[in-house]
């Protein structure tokens, strides 16, 4: 039985910023990191799109909307500090048509009330200047977006925290959580740990952590699958930095877009399909425990009556390449068919409530001496350093 203060579930970039949080406010605490895979930042970490986002996007006052702008400054500044490199490659927020122009006119409201810096209207000229193979009626440039690589980030906070004294154990896959008079007792199938608290940040793995502690029932994750294709190397030049369409408000999803990545490569996506196991990259993963777990969540059922038709169209997607290249080439004409080549997939652990509203907002849930992080979707990579003061605080109040 090993003694701690503090244990950190979930390797991936927001439970090692936390770590690191907890150890730069007192380097005396004995803090481990409980990892189930055998490398750290395997799932929602290592297989986003790169995008440090700017908080355009988020309704003022709201937590993601203060944490994004805080956690990007605080993320560029940690890689200034780490050489980390990182690219300032901004981003276009496209209308393709009149309709989406009041929508445009309203994101560019939101980022000048978050105080995101230097949001630009540019009209069609100013699209072609900016980017010369894009299409568009009017835009907003949004300067202050970068790409980096998060995984890296994340490995370089793991140095960090265990120069500082922390432990980190991978392939410690949590099977039980236990309160007791002073403190916690956590069982993996690795060893056990005898800690005075545990912060839970298990991203895809949140649910089933959160029922073994006695959490809430209110709230569920749904997995979204996210496929991209690549740009094809020869064709990468069509793309200057990150085009994006104008969002459609009642998703928390961004659309297909394009999106330059840190080593040069281009990403195009992604859509967005119930994924049938957790960790479902493929098609052809499913866990049919999960599945039914899922098909049989109230909030879901409620979620894909009222969504059923946007469903449907990204289901389509999914298995029509023609569909998601017509998709894309509103946005790029001169993009062509076989300029799409097969690339990669994530899933997003996106938080559903029992009445089928998507949260959009993180969800922190206290029990005892448990802190349970819900909801942490995107833009928890870019705002993580923010992310964890937020936790903490919460944590020690």
């Amino acid at each position: 039985m090993s003694a701690f203060d503090v244990a950190v579930i979930g390797g991936g970039i927001l439970g090692l910023a936390t770590a690191r949080e907890i150890l730069r406010r007192d380097p005396t605490r004995r803090v481990v990191v409980l990892e189930k895979e055998q490398r750290l930042a395997v799932h929602q970490t290592g297989r986003n799109s790169g995008v440090v986002h700017s908080g355009i996007y988020y309704a003022p006052g709201s937590a993601k909307a203060r944490l994004c702008v805080e956690g990007a400054r605080a993320m560029l500044a940690y890689c200034d500090e780490h050489r980390i490199p990182y690219q300032r490659c901004g981003k276009l927020i496209v209308a393709i048509g009149e309709h989406e122009l009041a929508a445009l006119a309203k994101l560019e409201e939101r980022g000048r009330a978050n105080g995101v810096i230097g949001v630009t209207r540019l009209d069609a000229s100013g699209i072609r200047e900016r980017e010369p193979n894009a299409a568009g009626i009017a835009a907003l440039l949004v300067p202050s977006t970068a790409i980096v690589d998060f995984r890296r980030v994340a490995e370089s906070i793991a140095a960090e925290i265990t120069a500082a004294g922390a432990t980190v154990r991978l392939s410690s896959a949590v099977t039980g959580i236990r309160a007791k008079g002073d403190g916690v007792s956590i069982t993996t199938v690795s060893g056990a740990y005898d800690c005075v608290q545990a912060i839970v940040c298990a991203g895809l793995g949140s649910d089933a952590i959160a029922r073994v502690a006695g959490g809430s029932d209110d709230i569920r994750i749904v997995p979204f699958r996210g496929d991209y294709y690549r740009l094809a190397t020869e064709r990468r030049a069509l793309v200057r930095g990150l085009i994006y369409p104008v969002p459609d408000p009642r998703f928390p999803f961004l659309g297909v877009h394009f999106t330059r990545r840190i080593d040069g490569d281009v990403w195009l996506g992604p859509n967005a399909v119930l994924a049938f196991a957790l960790e479902g990259y493929a098609r052809r993963d499913v866990d049919l425990h999960q599945t039914l777990a899922t098909l049989g969540y109230p909030g879901f059922r409620a979620m894909a009556r009222r969504y059923w038709r946007t469903g449907l169209g990204e289901l389509a997607r999914d298995y029509s390449k023609r569909l998601f290249h017509g998709a894309l080439r509103r946005y790029m004409p001169e993009l062509r068919l076989a300029d799409l080549r097969p690339g990669p997939s994530g899933v997003r652990a996106q938080a559903v409530t029992r009445d089928g509203t998507l949260v959009d907002d993180f969800w922190f849930e206290r029990r005892g001496p448990v802190m349970l992080v819900r909801n942490a979707p995107s833009p928890a990579a870019t705002a993580s350093l923010a992310i964890a003061r937020e936790i903490v605080d919460a944590a020690y109040a």
